[in-house]
């Protein structure tokens, strides 16, 4: 689940708790329209989840425990820069051009000044972070989510969401270090604890989904689908957006 932006993934996921209920079924009963792959999805999930409580969440929690706070921002700094250019591209496909030109600012001062982007130096200059992809871009050009997607390990997804996977890819500055500068042995290493910072930064929303949630299946994939109507409208959905996560989105943000 960004995606890095764990405040909002709460705030979602906990307005699941209270309508949750009523997506309570049986699975032979009824299928969901948005969910027609349910019975894979739900093995693709029950296998990430085994893999998560195993081998991702201890060590998670082994780092959130020893690293100091002040490193763990840092850390969580210089990937959220890193991956920044996705950002910066999906600003502009989306008409947002003063919001690109920002968000190239932006990137631009925390590489230089905060030393590779291991501090936010552009923030307090009036350079907010955004977060955008080319999931958000295919939703503001008119692509609605059809189809609920759980992709092993990688986690919820659509039908929508999936082409943003290789641009996601190959806009992130990992992904040319290795290739072109340093090589594996320095960006696997960086890679592994990208994904053990992103979990950490999950842990609160996972461990609401463990303590409250009565069917996580449900919880993750209406929590997902309603975080994704929230990004796309930046924030500011209609309240019917809410209401049915399989509904079309037949109201998009202003380009701008």
């Amino acid at each position: 689940m960004r995606h890095n932006h764990p405040t909002a993934v709460l705030l979602l996921l906990c307005t699941v708790l209270f309508t949750g209920c009523a997506t309570m079924r049986s699975q032979d009963q009824y299928t969901d329209p948005i969910d027609p792959y349910e019975k894979i999805n739900r093995k693709s999930y029950t296998f990430t989840d085994v893999v998560d409580r195993k081998i991702v969440a201890p060590v998670a929690d082994y780092y959130i425990e020893y690293v100091p706070n002040a490193m763990q921002r840092s850390i969580g700094n210089f990937y959220d820069n890193i991956g920044y250019p996705n950002v910066i591209l999906n600003a502009f496909l989306q008409g947002k051009i003063r919001q690109g030109f920002q968000d190239t600012l932006r990137f631009a001062v925390n590489t230089a000044i905060g030393l590779g982007g291991l501090f936010d130096m552009a923030s307090p200059m009036g350079l907010p972070p955004h977060d955008e992809d080319f999931g958000q871009t295919l939703g503001v050009w008119g692509v609605d989510a059809k189809t609920y997607i759980f992709i092993p390990l990688l986690g919820p997804s659509s039908n929508r969401d999936v082409p943003g996977i290789p641009v996601t890819v190959f806009t992130n500055g990992l992904f040319y270090i290795g290739t072109f500068v340093i090589g594996a042995p320095v960006t696997v290493p960086l890679s592994i604890l990208g994904v053990i910072d992103k979990r950490a930064r999950l842990s609160g929303p996972m461990r609401i989904r463990d303590e409250a949630a009565v069917e996580p299946y449900l919880f993750v994939r209406d929590g997902y689908l309603q975080q994704r109507k929230h990004l796309i409208y930046d924030g500011n959905p209609p309240p019917e957006s809410y209401d049915d996560p399989a509904q079309d989105e037949a109201q998009r943000k202003p380009s701008r």
